[in-house]
């Protein structure tokens, strides 16, 4: 383990932020990292507890108390080894996991977990920086070909792993650049895509084709690549936003979160946007229908391009301040969390339905909303119910809908190649062998499992990529 009593002696550092002021006037990176004296330190406060919580409260399953200690030894090199042994991808995750691995650190029952995310970032940076990433091309082709439709983290993981065991693997993307919504959903200022063009390049040189441009479904047959590849992974990710069926909603200025996301990381890129259809906040009054990660990221922009406000809302209750730690640990607790995009500038308001949009001259001007209560049954079961005499307007010059999404878009590649779909509209697949009822045909990320976090879409793609290795090969030397 790191130091001893390292838990006892030093406290929980994690890196600061550059000042409000200073950081809404630019659309990268801002945060402070730790030296590596302080990190060291935060290296030596891990425990190594018996039962390592860290590690099964992570979804790929991160051997977090080795690296730890590795860095606290300052064996940097080997803590790369070791955090890239489970995750393809520690850079992203060091950036935009809500790390549920610390929610499970044994340091959280006193509020003061171990501060593991910054650690994972630092490793990684740090292995770039020395030149100990490097392609890890495979000794042996093995004849067989897949293709991976959807470049996002469970795409990309899994085409490298098929590639490192000797596959010709072809990438399709139907944007210019890949990598899913790392790329055009998540702002530059929590993930400056620079990060996702080195390691691309990485995968480039393992043997990985990249094919942009190319919507499957449309710019080639879906039933096509049957015929081309000895199996096909789907890992398009989960697109079909919830809508919001309210009176006004076809107003002008009323737009889906992704659709507003997605048009400023085009500009920061410099890939073309067409300004007459520009969905900007500068001027305006911003509302904000949502209270997850899209839609900090929707606050964060709209005070980026000079919103005279911001409001976010919720239909759920304000949640705790602080969880009960003896129902809750090693599990992700419901508590109040606060982003820092919604430190530069937001107001909050939670238990809030909408009941129309108002305009004038076709363009949202006003939301008229009300406020509900929340209860629960003998069973456990929660019901709403609205508020007598609740209701209220809100300035809106542009309402932005971050509510989430309900499943992949379903027309197109998917009708095509005729895959079952689950219940609640995602493509139908085991966690096991990750196969579809369509023969050939695999399933991974969000498209799978439905909307979630990145950490997850790595694990699905890693998962994926040995099922289709056992399945072209008969057996696996890929991890789980």
């Amino acid at each position: 383990m790191g130091k001893p009593t390292g838990f006892l002696e030093i406290g929980r550092q994690t890196p600061g932020y550059d000042p409000v002021d200073d950081r809404i006037r630019h659309y990268d990176e801002f945060i402070r990292p730790l030296n590596e004296d302080e990190l060291n330190k935060q290296g030596a406060r891990c425990m190594d507890c018996g039962i390592p919580y860290c590690h099964n409260g992570c979804p790929i399953n991160n051997i977090i108390p080795d690296w730890n200690d590795l860095v606290y030894r300052n064996r940097w090199q080997e803590a790369a080894d070791v955090l890239h042994s489970t995750n393809n991808f520690p850079e992203f995750t060091g950036r935009v996991c809500p790390a549920p691995c610390e929610a499970a650190c044994t340091l959280n029952l006193d509020d003061a977990p171990v501060a593991i995310k910054t650690i994972e970032m630092a490793i990684v940076e740090r292995a770039f920086e020395e030149h100990w990433i490097t392609p890890d091309i495979p000794t042996r082709r093995t004849g067989k070909s897949v293709a991976v439709v959807g470049s996002g983290p469970a795409g990309m993981a899994a085409a490298q792993q098929l590639a490192r065991v000797g596959h010709s693997v072809t990438l399709f993307e139907k944007n210019a650049r890949f990598g899913g919504l790392l790329r055009y959903g998540i702002p530059d200022f929590k993930l400056n895509k620079k990060i996702i063009d080195r390691r691309l390049s990485q995968m480039q040189a393992e043997g990985v084709e990249l094919r942009p441009n190319t919507c499957v479904g449309i710019d080639v047959p879906a039933k096509g690549l049957l015929n081309r590849y000895d199996a096909v992974l789907l890992t398009g990710g989960s697109e079909k936003p919830r809508d919001l069926e309210v009176e006004g909603r076809d107003l002008g200025g009323i737009h889906f979160a992704m659709d507003f996301l997605t048009q400023q990381n085009r500009r920061v890129a410099g890939e073309p946007v067409y300004e007459g259809d520009a969905i900007v906040a500068t001027g305006k009054h911003v509302v904000v229908i949502g209270g997850g990660d899209t839609g900090s990221d929707c606050v964060g922009t709209s005070i980026r391009q000079g919103a005279l406000s911001v409001t976010q809302i919720e239909i759920m209750p304000k949640p705790p301040e602080k969880e009960n730690k003896g129902l809750t640990w090693p599990f992700w607790a419901n508590k109040m969390r606060t982003s820092s995009s919604q430190e530069e500038g937001c107001t909050r308001d939670w238990c809030v339905t909408t009941h129309a949009f108002e305009g004038e001259n076709g363009v949202v001007k006003n939301l008229r909303a009300g406020r509900v209560d929340w209860t629960q049954d003998d069973s456990g079961r929660w019901s709403m119910s609205e508020i007598e005499n609740s209701q209220f307007n809100l300035k809106a010059d542009l309402v932005l809908l971050a509510m989430g999404f309900v499943h992949p878009q379903q027309e197109g590649m998917l009708k095509e190649l005729g895959v079952d779909f689950d219940q609640r509209g995602n493509v139908k697949a085991g966690t096991d062998d990750y196969r579809t009822s369509v023969d050939k045909v695999f399933a991974a990320g969000d498209m799978r499992r439905g909307q979630s976090l990145v950490v997850w879409a790595i694990r699905e793609g890693r998962q994926a990529a040995r099922a289709i290795d056992e399945y072209l090969m008969g057996s696996s030397e890929l991890p789980r």
